[in-house]
C-alpha cells in the first residue's frame, strides 16, 4: 500500500523530519575541511572524504617499526562542554587521552581519527569541538587522518553529545619503553597537571555543582580569578613532546612512563613495575593544584578516595635510570613541561608507596 495511503494527506517523510540532518552534516564537513588539512604530514594520500583515510609509512626511516594504538574518551568533561557551550578544548583533551598513552610505549604519534556522536549536528559546534582535535594534533605533530560525525535522533537529546578518539604511533621495537627495563635504583619525575585534564569528572561535578550548588560563572573559590567552568574546561596539557624530547636526549635514560588517568598515581604508576619492585612516591614534592582542595574540601572526599580518582597535579610519571635525572630535568624544562622529582624505585613487594602528606594548594 503507498504511504500517501496509509495516511491521506500526510506529507512525505524525510530523514530531515525524523531527526537526521544530512545538510546539516555536509554544512559541518565544510567547515572542518581547513582545519584537517592543517594537520597534514608528508606521508598523508588522499584527503577528507575518502571512505579510508591513507598514510603511507616510510620504510627506509625505521629498522623494525611497531604500531602502537591507542583509544579514549574525555569522559564526562563533555557534559561540561555542552551545559557551558564552550566546546573549543575538549578536542585537546581527546588527544592528549590517546597520543599521551602511546608515548608510554616511547611512540611518535603519526595519526588520529575522531567520532563525534550527537543528537542533532549543529555545524558551528561540531566546527569548535573538531577545531579542538585539529590543535591538539598540531601541538604532537600528528594527523587528523580522518573522522565520523553520527547523527542519533531518538537515542540522543539534540545538544547531547559524546566523543571518542583513536591514535597510531610507531616506535622501533628495541626502543619499547615499559616495567622490562625498570629496575630498582630509578628515578621517578613527575610532569605537572594544572588541572582535572579528563578524569574523576563524575564525582567533580557531584561535589562542585551538585552538593557545593555552585554556578559554572561562580569564582572556582573565594577570591579566584576563574570561573568554576573555566576549571572544569581547563584543556590537557599534552605531554608527548617533552617525553619525545627526553627520548631524543642522549643524556636521558628513559625506561617507562605511566600517564596519570583514571585510577590515580597508584593505579598507573604500578602498570609499568616489574615484579620485586616498589614505586616510592613523596606526595609532599609538589603542591597540589587548588581545584583538586576545593573538591576534597567540598565534598567532603576522603584523601585516600581523591588519590585514586584524580592526578592530584601529576599527569605523568618519566621513569629514568639513576644518574639521568637532571639531564632529564631539563630537557622536559626545555620542552616547556613543569617537572620535579617526586619518587624512586626501590626493591619491594611491589605496587606503589606514598611517603609522606600531599601539600594541598591554599591550606
Amino acid at each position: 500500500m503507498p504511504p500517501d495511503a496509509q495516511h491521506p494527506g500526510a506529507p512525505a517523510a524525510t530523514y530531515a523530519a525524523s531527526g537526521v540532518d544530512i545538510d546539516a552534516g555536509e554544512a559541518a564537513v565544510d567547515r572542518i575541511r581547513s582545519v584537517v588539512e592543517s594537520t597534514r604530514r608528508p606521508e598523508v594520500l588522499g584527503g577528507i572524504g575518502d571512505f579510508g583515510g591513507l598514510f603511507a609509512l616510510e620504510p627506509g626511516r625505521y629498522r623494525a617499526p611497531v604500531l602502537v594504538a591507542a583509544t579514549d574518551g574525555v569522559g564526562t568533561k563533555v557534559v561540561v562542554a555542552r551545559e557551558t557551550g564552550r566546546f573549543a578544548t575538549v578536542g585537546i583533551d581527546l588527544v592528549a587521552m590517546c597520543v599521551d598513552d602511546l608515548v608510554c610505549q616511547g611512540a611518535e604519534p603519526l595519526f588520529v581519527l575522531d567520532y563525534v556522536a550527537t543528537g542533532s549536528v549543529d555545524p558551528a559546534h561540531m566546527a569548535a569541538l573538531v577545531g579542538g582535535v585539529a590543535e591538539g594534533c598540531r601541538q604532537v605533530g600528528a594527523a587528523l587522518l580522518g573522522g565520523e560525525m553520527a547523527e542519533h535522533a531518538g537515542v540522543m537529546e539534540p545538544d547531547e553529545f559524546d566523543v571518542a578518539g583513536f591514535a597510531v604511533g610507531v616506535v622501533e621495537r628495541d626502543a619499547i619503553l615499559g616495567s622490562h627495563r625498570v629496575v630498582a635504583g630509578d628515578v621517578l619525575i613527575g610532569l605537572a597537571s594544572p588541572g582535572l585534564r579528563s578524569n574523576g569528572y563524575t564525582l567533580a561535578r557531584h561535589v562542585l555543582l551538585g552538593r557545593a550548588g555552585l554556578a559554572y560563572d561562580a569564582p572556582a573559590w573565594e577570591g579566584a580569578d576563574v570561573t568554576v567552568a573555566d576549571e572544569l574546561l581547563r584543556p590537557s596539557v599534552l605531554y608527548t613532546p617533552a617525553v619525545l624530547g627526553a627520548l631524543a636526549d642522549p643524556g636521558v635514560e628513559v625506561h617507562a612512563a605511566a600517564h596519570v588517568t583514571g585510577g590515580g598515581l597508584p593505579g598507573n604508576l604500578t602498570r609499568v613495575l616489574p615484579e620485586g619492585v616498589t614505586a616510592v612516591v613523596d606526595p609532599g614534592s609538589w603542591t597540589v593544584p587548588r581545584i583538586f582542595g576545593e573538591i576534597r574540601r567540598l565534598g567532603p572526599v576522603e584523601d585516600a578516595e581523591m588519590v585514586r580518582v584524580f592526578n592530584l597535579g601529576i599527569g605523568m610519571v618519566v621513569v629514568v635510570a639513576a644518574g639521568s635525572e637532571e639531564a632529564a630535568l631539563a630537557s622536559f624544562a626545555g620542552s616547556g613541561a613543569a617537572a620535579s622529582v617526586v619518587g624512586r624505585v626501590e626493591a619491594g613487594d611491589g605496587g606503589v608507596v606514598l611517603e609522606g602528606s600531599f601539600r594541598w594548594e591554599g591550606e
